[in-house]
């Protein structure tokens, strides 16, 4: 074994020396808890921890037999998810003294798994823009992202080597953007998502950060029940599409010096490197899928609007009014166009494997007032595809910018297998 502080070991590294017992659990947990002690005070990744429990988790861990691939490995869980021993309050002074009765069918999964759950992450004011404390790891005067800020800081930070994150609009990709951590958003449908928090029936996805693509293919081999995803093959050289998407213009320099860089990169060693064409066909997918999520959010939160609007903050009540200005006739139509665009999407699949475009405009904005842009983000989303960022640049102010990887919809065991090919040419 090497050298390597116990709380850096990569999620798959861990779980290999985890399952041979030559680590154990209350090491690796406690190193980890460690390194929160160290740094949460002004990084504010955690809304709630228990590390006395923790340890005697651990504990009971090491001493039974191995439980499954996550077995005695350190778990961040996003305040959106239920859990049945700690505090939930999905980001809101509404449920500042909610206990829940059950783990979210997720947070059940990883636990059956062996993963031992370190805390309850911080995140957006149900999941949405209104930001929680957190910070970004690499510069605490910039945003982490959001919705799922805590997770991606606490993985980039090396407080613990998983997390679990939720995606509505780009509240996976684009916090793993801003902290330089991947995550992964799986295909629409994939992951259950009873027990936590709904926002958007149409456009809600449970998924993963690592600080690898094997870390997050990982615990998205447990999420999803696809075993394969654990345990990801080499592959011979894939099909590459240079998608840019309509909203190219909104990429400034730094990511659209990492487009160039990646496409100097892959060309001589990809199968196929080409501009991917956008189906003249789709509509603007940012405004649909806009109008979806208010929509469907404004009615998800009926409770919260009904009874405690006054505990709402600003932004929530102004997308819940927009939401509710929405008829249920012009909802029905907007699902029917984004069925229609699903389809359509399919066709940029053609001959290639997966997609290469932004996941942000450019490095974490300064300030953490505002979570940033989801822009590049929400249209895959809408569409329900499988989508995974990789850090492997840094911008003009030394913070970390990547590029997403798009596969077809329910072919995520070829995107991740492809973004770990991908990922290892990139970080060269």
């Amino acid at each position: 074994m090497s050298n390597i502080p116990l709380n850096q070991l990569e999620a798959w590294r861990a779980a290999q020396l985890l399952a041979r017992r030559e680590i154990l659990a209350v090491d690796l947990a406690r190193a980890c808890l460690d390194r929160v002690s160290e740094r949460d005070g002004e990084l504010h990744a955690f809304v709630h921890i228990e590390p006395d429990t923790v340890l005697a988790q651990a504990r009971a861990l090491d001493a039974g037999p191995v439980r499954g691939p996550l077995h005695g490995l350190p778990l961040g869980v996003k305040d959106l998810f239920d859990t049945v021993d700690l505090p939930t309050a999905y980001g809101s002074p509404i449920y500042a003294v909610n206990r829940p009765a059950a783990d979210a069918a997720s947070v059940a999964l990883c636990r059956e798994a062996g993963a031992l759950v370190l805390g309850k992450t911080v995140t957006t004011e149900f999941a949405y823009f209104h930001p929680g404390p957190t910070r970004n790891p690499h510069d605490l005067r910039h945003t982490p992202g959001g919705s799922s800020s805590g997770s991606a800081a606490a993985v980039a930070d090396h407080m613990l080597p998983l997390a679990l994150g939720t995606q509505t609009a780009g509240s996976i990709v684009r916090p793993a953007a801003y902290c330089g951590v991947v995550g992964y958003k799986p295909s629409a449908g994939l992951v259950p998502r009873a027990g936590v928090k709904s926002l958007s029936e149409a456009l809600d996805t449970v998924g993963s950060f690592g600080r690898s693509v094997r870390d997050a293919a990982l615990l998205g081999a447990v999420l999803t029940g696809d075993a394969r995803l654990g345990a990801l093959a080499a592959l011979a050289a894939p099909r590459i599409g240079l998608c840019r998407t309509p909203d190219w213009s909104q990429a400034d320099a730094d990511t659209q010096q990492a487009f160039e860089r990646a496409s100097t990169v892959l060309a001589p060693l990809a199968a196929i490197l080409q501009d991917a064409a956008w189906p003249i066909d789709l509509p603007d997918l940012v405004v649909l899928q806009k109008a979806v999520m208010s929509y469907e959010m404004s009615r998800a939160l009926s409770h919260e609007r009904v009874r405690h609007r006054e505990l709402l903050s600003q932004p929530m009540r102004a997308m819940m009014d927009e939401g509710r200005a929405i008829s249920g006739q012009v909802h029905a139509s907007n699902l029917a166009i984004t069925a229609a665009a699903q389809l359509s999407a399919d066709a940029m699949f053609a001959q290639f494997d997966v997609l290469i475009a932004p996941s942000s405009t450019g490095e974490a904005p300064l300030g953490i007032a505002a979570t940033g842009d989801p822009l590049f983000c929400r249209g895959w989303t809408l569409l329900g595809l499988p989508c995974v960022h990789l850090p492997f640049a840094t911008g003009r102010h030394g913070l970390p910018v990547g590029l997403q990887l798009v596969g077809r919809r329910g072919d995520d065991y070829r995107l991740l297998a492809v973004a770990q090919w991908v990922h290892e040419r990139l970080l060269g």
